[in-house]
């Protein structure tokens, strides 16, 4: 049964037809739900991190202060960007250039160094994690020093021939490049070639810097980077090639040592009658004083012939003789800590209040160091009552480096008088 005036009630509401309501204009409702779908995945994606891993070769710094070089294989390194994923998705392999930080480097240093590895990014939003994050690498000065030409052939003369004197548009070139790599060169040559007839030669050669074992030093630059060469070919009758030999009297000063010596021409060609030329094996220089020599020297010398035999070419000698000091190292054990800059109305301790140093150098300058030659000290300058910790700074005589310092920090302990 139903209640009272429900018929009424009834009569009095309007039916609501659910499928007309969908179906009506249904293309224009689903295109505005398609579009409200898509914004709201915009924006949720926008606010989306992302990732991204790139290898990238470390490129060669453009701002190497003048005078200085960087050597070292830079390698290759591992990029990973971060950032919202539309920004990480617009940067491309070709817009990442590593480069290592220059303004970190100690140009003080010639060895090698490890130096940050920076990546200069488009966007802002985006960060970069540089694995490995330092590279390994050399900044040394270019340097420059001359040295004399020297002629030497790739292949023997003529049957029954033999170079004579060569004459060179240059004597000198001067090399130039970084400095280990300067150092390292020991002559300059130009290397020459004979034809299949006895014919003088004249040509333009290359002036090569080796090293000691005669290899190429590469990187370095010869000025001039060619010379002129002129060698005549001469027969071999009476004639004979000898080494030159030098020889020394006296000693060099004590606490030195001759590390080398080399003799300019290394040959010559003596002429005279066969059987004096036949019986001769070598030249020597007139004798070098060598007495009391702390430095390099140069001398020139004439050398010594038999009576009847005379040099094809007439030359003196030249003979240099290289002098390095012995080193070695000494220690000192018990060095007294000072503490510098402590205001005056503050008193001062340091703990441990001595440290232990083993220095190295020249052996002659390490025998005249006093007890007194090594001092150890600590800056105080600003601080108040307290305690702190401070690096043990040490004053060396020149000539003498440091090779062991213990301990490197002690305790400072700063009270009022």
């Amino acid at each position: 049964m139903r209640a009272p005036g429900y018929a009424a009630r009834r009569s009095g509401f309007r039916r609501i037809d659910l499928r007309r309501a969908i179906t009506n204009d249904f293309p224009l409702k689903a295109a505005a739900l398609a579009i409200s779908v898509l914004a709201f995945v915009a924006v949720a994606e926008s606010g989306q991190q992302a990732e991204a891993t790139f290898h990238a070769p470390v490129e060669r710094p453009t701002d190497v202060p003048d005078g200085y070089v960087v050597r070292g294989t830079l390698g290759e390194v591992t990029i990973k960007l971060s950032g919202p994923r539309a920004q990480v998705a617009k940067i491309v392999q070709s817009d990442l250039h590593p480069f290592p930080d220059l303004a970190q480097a100690d140009l003080a240093r010639n060895d090698v160094q490890n130096v940050a590895v920076r990546v200069a990014l488009p966007d802002p939003a985006v960060t970069a994690q540089v694995e490995p994050p330092t590279v390994a690498l050399r900044i040394e000065k270019v340097v420059s020093r001359s040295l004399a030409v020297q002629v030497r052939f790739a292949n023997d003369p003529p049957p029954g021939f033999q170079p004579g004197s060569p004459a060179l548009s240059a004597a000198e070139v001067r090399i130039s490049g970084p400095q280990s790599l300067v150092a390292n060169v020991t002559g300059v040559f130009v290397t020459l070639r004979f034809g299949d007839t006895p014919v003088d030669i004249s040509t333009s050669a290359d002036a090569v810097a080796v090293d000691a074992a005669g290899n190429v030093v590469e990187g370095v630059r010869s000025d001039p980077p060619t010379v002129q060469v002129n060698v005549p070919v001469l027969s071999t009758t009476s004639t004979r090639t000898v080494p030159v030999l030098w020889s020394l009297k006296g000693q060099v000063a004590p606490g030195y040592w001759i590390s080398r010596i080399t003799t300019d021409p290394v040959a010559v060609q003596l002429q005279g009658p066969p059987d004096k030329v036949a019986a001769i094996d070598r030249v020597e220089t007139a004798a070098i004083d060598v007495s009391g020599l702390t430095a390099n020297k140069s001398f020139r010398v004439p050398l010594v012939l038999p009576d009847g035999v005379s040099l094809l070419q007439p030359a003196d000698a030249t003979v240099g003789v290289t002098v390095i000091a012995l080193s070695g190292t000494r220690p000192f054990p018990v060095v007294a800590v000072q503490v510098t800059g402590v205001a005056a109305n503050l008193v001062a301790e340091a703990d441990p209040a001595t440290v232990s140093v083993v220095v190295a150098g020249p052996s002659a300058t390490l025998a005249t160091l006093g007890a007194d030659a090594v001092t150890a000290s600590v800056d105080a300058t600003g601080k108040g009552p307290g305690t702190f910790s401070a690096d043990v700074v040490l004053r060396l005589p020149p000539g003498v480096t440091a090779l062991s310092l213990q301990p490197i920090r002690v305790t400072v302990t700063m009270r009022s008088r």
